[in-house]
């Protein structure tokens, strides 16, 4: 891999996160609630002129705005995001209590995406209209048409009250993370299913896979070596671009679960207007964003060895 170009792409990203942090600081600034008050009414407070101004002056609202961020941002990059008007705690110990969850939500959400969507898909182009192939469109239409909130209850219903296979809520062991994960997982692994299907039929019908079978080539090889690597491409470039709506499901699918996992928490700050903990939060969930779609565009480069890395080569 060209390291200039890896080089390059990570000094793009200090703009992008400089905007995010401005946008994130903004947050509070366009709050209808003046953060002073919500404080003083958290600790039960009369709200007065004189105990408004001097919670403002606490908190550091009466100075300027520019101070304000500097400061803010200083704070921030060394991993202090203020503490909780809630709890009192400070917001990275909250976060990091309820980090795992969401972890471990999302990585068996991925690994199931990968493990259902690619063989799917596979076989859904190799074996064109049958029952592979049927079955994959049945698939992928049924998660388009699910909401993520409507299937997590129905999964809840009949594997959880009608056979009792799987916990309710909570979380414990690993049997608590199957129907949030399924829930999370069908409709992104439905529309990487059927992705995977058309860049498949795509790549086989390539004038490299024909020299590769007048060679002699075994097809498994032509197709895990070749028309594979090069139909992961599109699949892999959405999943970048999906991750903030995989984010939003985790949301959903946590509260639908009752699981004590960042989205919740999250939630449950919004409605308290927990202003430090939703400045935490999105500030997060954005960096996040960013880093994801810098590893998928290095992987990317990666496995397509015909893009060019910095200047362009003359032939």
């Amino acid at each position: 891999m060209n390291r200039l170009y890896v080089v390059r792409r990570v000094l793009q990203l200090i703009p992008v996160l400089v905007g995010i942090s401005l946008l994130t600081f903004l947050l509070v600034q366009l709050m209808p609630s003046d953060p002073a008050v919500v404080v003083l009414r958290i600790m039960e407070v009369p709200v007065t002129p004189e105990s408004v101004a001097a919670m403002r002056e606490q908190l550091g609202l009466n100075r300027p705005l520019p101070i304000q961020y500097l400061d803010w941002l200083w704070h921030v990059i060394h991993l202090d995001f203020g503490n909780s008007f809630v709890t009192g705690q400070p917001v990275l110990r909250e976060i990091l209590y309820y980090l795992p969850t969401t972890l471990e939500l999302a990585f068996s959400t991925t690994v199931l995406i990968w493990f259902v969507s690619i063989p799917l898909g596979v076989l859904a182009a190799l074996y064109r209209d049958s029952i592979f192939d049927y079955g994959s469109r049945l698939f992928a239409y049924v998660g388009a048409a699910i909401p993520n909130f409507w299937l997590g209850f129905l999964l809840m219903y009949c594997f959880s009250f009608q056979l009792g296979w799987f916990p309710v809520m909570g979380r414990g062991s690993l049997l608590h993370l199957v129907l949030p994960a399924i829930t999370l997982a069908w409709s992104p692994a439905a529309v990487y299913a059927r992705l995977l299907r058309s860049s498949m039929l795509d790549s086989l019908s390539q004038n490299y896979v024909l020299y590769a079978r007048a060679r002699g080539l075994e097809e498994r090889l032509i197709v895990g070596r070749h028309v594979l690597k090069n139909a992961l491409l599109p699949v892999i470039t959405l999943f970048g671009m999906s991750i903030a709506h995989l984010l939003a499901g985790a949301v959903i699918v946590e509260n639908v679960f009752a699981l004590p996992g960042i989205g919740r928490f999250a939630v449950r700050s919004i409605l308290n207007r927990d202003y430090p903990v939703i400045q935490a939060y999105v500030c997060l969930a954005a960096v996040f964003f960013v880093m994801t779609n810098l590893v998928v565009d290095l992987t990317y480069s990666y496995l397509d060895p015909r893009i060019r890395l910095g200047k362009v080569e003359e032939s």
